[in-house]
């Protein structure tokens, strides 16, 4: 039961990250990227001098502090941001277009048998930690064992339940076999290491282990320095790292939650770099010392439609794996009230007016950026008023008594529409979408609820509709957590709008175990999934995500992609010291 409770707590926490989006530039992560993704920088950047003078800190806002130093103990974008500097990993990603790649890795390069279960990888030569030790497959095996290991509560257990064996063949030769095909695997697979010869072999000092704020080795650009909590983390220069020792002397990560302030900070030099609201782009716009790199992030914004009744959550299945019939939601079980809902919403205006410009109207749950997968056959649910009140209309719902709320057996049409206090742009959608709603006779009542509370209603199913977003949904287009009837389980599961198809879930499972996992063969899977998430309107699609990141132009060789921003961070040089 242990095992049960640890997977609990991982989604619990993992859910907490994905939905609560972050603003700040992330760092390269197994659950990042995906294929042909757009960014374009405001500016030039003049050629670097053939010899670069060392020297100068590079200072980025955190937003908020990490929590720990310990990659497979974390769970937020802050402690990653930290530990992306620091530790190594099997897996490198491509910052333009998301693709997994061995540069950047520990992997020279990789193979997959022919069954697709086997993954051999071929590791580099002479890589050291910062304290002369090997960096080897040693550390993988380790870091993949405690993770499974019961004495290590880790939200990254999910990572290692297909994981059948880890064979060290030498210290530059590794073989993972998976218990099933999963062509999602090298995501699960690109864990940060962690430096196994500072650790007991049986795991039993990692939850508590000093090392966990204070990482005494790295194998990345830098190395730690110190951590003053809720002010600062100071990490300095690692001469021995392998692509090559930073130009700068070191990267210090400060701690500044307000979005005015650390505006503030980056207009005035405090901070070299920072995520920009929509909002903010006019304050920096003719700022010559500013630069923005604008990009389409791996994430969107959806209204969530709780297809089952709030009153009376139930799994989607038993525990033999068989379907257990929904009670469906009084309201919004009715599919044509939810395509009601997506035909009364004017996509444009908020994109224009709430998002300032800065989103993008999606057909379905597979982001554009993803060209092999998406299906640009679907056109987005368009504005129509008339289409509307017809489909209300037939679906029962008129407004006998002229209030304008619709009734039905003497019922009024009345929903509650959910977000979380201190997202202004989500506070602000919630107002226009329960006003557009208004003109087609539904009564919405908007409630700005704390974040803890929101996750409880949505893990609970406790809800009617719900604005949110996911934020990191990864290079790969399997994203069965969010519709394969297995997740939904009330208090805990991410499928928490019920959605219940037993098509969806074949395709689902047969979209990630395609032996040898060509693109062009598992396309047609997620191409048809779409067209079922489309035409059932479990999710109201409300923008895809646009990513600001303003950064000073202090800096040369910033060359940032859409998948990280600090893919060649060892090349970057301070121009005001050179000659």
């Amino acid at each position: 039961m242990k095992h049960k409770s640890l997977v609990v707590l991982a989604l619990v926490t993992l859910l907490a990250s994905l939905l609560a989006g972050c603003v700040q530039p992330a760092p390269i992560a197994p659950t990042q990227g995906s294929a042909a993704q757009s960014g374009t920088a405001a500016g030039g950047d003049e050629a670097a001098p053939d010899v670069i003078t060392p020297g100068g800190t590079f200072t980025r806002n955190l937003g908020q502090d990490a929590s720990i130093l310990n990659p497979i103990l974390s769970s937020e974008t802050s402690s990653s941001a930290v530990e992306a500097m620091l530790f190594p990993g099997l897996i490198g990603q491509d910052p333009i277009t998301g693709a997994f790649v061995p540069d950047g890795s520990m992997s020279e390069s990789w193979e997959v048998s022919e069954d697709g279960l086997t993954w051999t990888f071929h590791l580099r030569d002479g890589i050291q930690w910062s304290d002369g030790e090997p960096v080897d497959a040693a550390d993988f095996k380790f870091t993949y064992d405690a993770m499974a290991s019961d004495l290590v509560e880790t939200p990254r257990k999910n990572m290692v339940e297909r994981i059948k064996s880890i064979e060290v063949v030498d210290p530059l030769t590794l073989k993972v076999t998976l218990s099933e095909v999963k062509c999602d695997a090298l995501g699960d697979l690109g864990m940060s290491w962690l430096p196994s010869h500072l650790y007991k072999a049986d795991f039993s000092d990692i939850m508590t282990s000093p090392l966990n704020e204070e990482p005494a080795v790295s194998a990345g650009p830098f190395v730690f320095q110190s951590w003053t909590r809720d002010d600062n983390i100071i990490l300095t220069r690692n001469e021995d790292y392998w692509e090559g020792a930073p130009h700068m002397d070191g990267m210090i990560y400060r701690v500044v939650p307000d979005p005015a302030a650390a505006l503030a900070q980056l207009q005035n030099g405090e901070l070299d770099v920072n995520g920009l609201e929509p909002a903010q782009l006019g304050a920096v716009k003719d700022d010559p010392n500013i630069k923005v790199y604008n990009f389409k992030d791996d994430g969107y914004d959806y209204i969530g439609l709780n297809l089952a009744n709030p009153a009376n959550p139930q799994p989607g299945k038993d525990d033999a794996g068989n379907m257990i019939p929904q009670d469906p939601h009084p309201i919004l079980g009715d599919l044509m009230v939810r395509k009601a809902i997506a035909h009364a919403l004017d996509y444009q205006s908020i994109i224009d007016n709430v998002y300032l410009g800065q989103g993008y109207q999606m057909a379905a749950n597979v982001l554009p950026a993803v060209t092999w997968a998406y299906d640009d056959s679907l056109k987005p649910y368009d504005y129509d008023l008339e289409l509307s009140n017809k489909l209300l209309e037939e679906a029962g719902w008129v407004d006998s008594n002229g209030d304008g709320v619709r009734e039905k057996d003497g019922k009024p049409l009345q929903l509650t529409l959910v977000t979380n206090a201190g997202n202004k742009l989500r506070e602000d959608l919630g107002v226009v979408v329960q006003d557009q709603l208004k003109q087609v006779g539904m009564e919405i009542d908007l409630q700005v609820i704390d974040f803890g509370t929101l996750v409880e209603q949505l893990l609970g199913q406790t809800y009617d509709m719900v604005i949110i977003g996911w934020t990191g949904v990864g290079a790969d287009p399997n994203d069965d957590v969010f519709w394969r009837s297995d997740f939904d389980t009330p208090g805990s599961g991410f499928n928490f709008v019920s959605y219940q198809d037993p098509k969806i879930d074949e395709l689902l499972t047969q979209g990630f175990l395609v032996p040898g996992c060509k693109p062009e063969d598992r396309a047609p899977y997620y191409k048809e999934i779409q067209k079922i998430i489309h035409d059932t309107v479990p999710y109201v699609f409300i923008s895809g995500g646009v990513g600001n990141t303003g950064y000073s132009t202090r800096w040369g060789n910033i060359d940032p992609g859409p998948w990280s921003f600090y893919w060649n961070v060892q090349d970057w040089y301070d121009k005001n010291l050179q000659p």
